[in-house]
């Protein structure tokens, strides 16, 4: 506020009398700045005057959504030439930023065939520590359950991530998060603070659970993919993900990006025996 610009908030749960609003404040160019979700790509929602678009987590969004919302920008501007007094018009589209930190295969396709202008941050900020990777077999559990308690014991957090919200009768070997929150909390750890957060839960429920583990209440967050993207917790430093097999490479690299944002060393456990040559 200190720089006189306005910020709006624009999101699905919003009340209706706060959504329009804000859909007022956008049209109008009250707001300078708007942040938001989805939300920003309906049709309801109309720009003044849209000259950049900032789009975070790129792997999130569909090829339409993204040219959606390029499409809000003022379709044509009018120009008066400096040297005579005749108008011209010429079609502007908005700038665009894409960001994501997950090397997907329509960024690397935009990138060699020359659509996009790339520029790559590759290296850590100041104090970062590279995330060390590594591989557990079911017969390693017990050692790698006694490293999370010798880390918690230092003060720091942890989440482990399950494929699965409930158990499935299909696929009856892969552990699902509310059945592994209970069992974690009663027999493994029980001297510990467990969380549950998945996607089923409502808004305000997800929110509180973030909050008391940012807050460090929760030792232990156990967790489906929910925790994917937009989760910055620097005091987390392992990160434990059950039948790593069912994820995508994508899912794996933005998973272990939930640690190591911190000075502490930090650790990526993937836990699979699979069957399957892909697995």
């Amino acid at each position: 506020s200190s720089l006189g610009v306005e910020v709006g908030l624009l999101k699905g749960d919003l009340s209706k009398r706060e959504r329009d609003r804000v859909l007022e404040q956008i049209t109008d160019g009250t707001i300078h700045v708007v942040v938001g979700t989805q939300a920003l790509i309906q049709e309801s929602v109309t720009f003044g005057n849209l000259g950049l678009v900032v789009i975070d987590e790129q792997h999130r969004f569909g090829v339409l959504q993204r040219a959606s919302l390029r499409e809000k920008g003022p379709r044509e501007k009018r120009l008066i030439c400096a040297t005579s007094s005749e108008e011209s018009s010429l079609l502007c589209t908005p700038d665009v930023l894409v960001m994501t930190a997950t090397p997907i295969p329509r960024t690397l396709s935009l990138t060699i065939y020359g659509d996009l202008n790339v520029s790559i941050i590759d290296e850590l900020p100041p104090g970062r520590q590279e995330i060390k990777t590594e591989w557990v077999r079911e017969k390693g559990r017990s050692d790698l359950y006694s490293q999370l308690q010798q880390e918690i014991e230092k003060g720091q957090q942890v989440y482990i991530v399950y494929p699965l919200v409930e158990e499935s009768e299909k696929l009856e070997e892969i552990k699902a998060a509310t059945e592994m929150a209970n069992h974690l909390q009663n027999e493994v750890f029980p001297n510990r603070r467990v969380g549950l957060l998945h996607g089923r839960m409502k808004s305000p429920e997800k929110r509180t659970v973030m909050i008391d583990f940012k807050a460090a209440m929760i030792d232990i967050l156990v967790s489906t993919t929910v925790i994917e993207v937009g989760v910055d917790i620097p005091n987390a430093t392992i990160m434990v993900i059950e039948n790593a097999e069912r994820f995508g490479l994508a899912q794996l690299h933005q998973l272990r990006g939930r640690v190591g944002r911190g000075q502490h060393q930090s650790w990526c456990y993937l836990i699979a025996s699979p069957k399957s040559e892909d697995g």
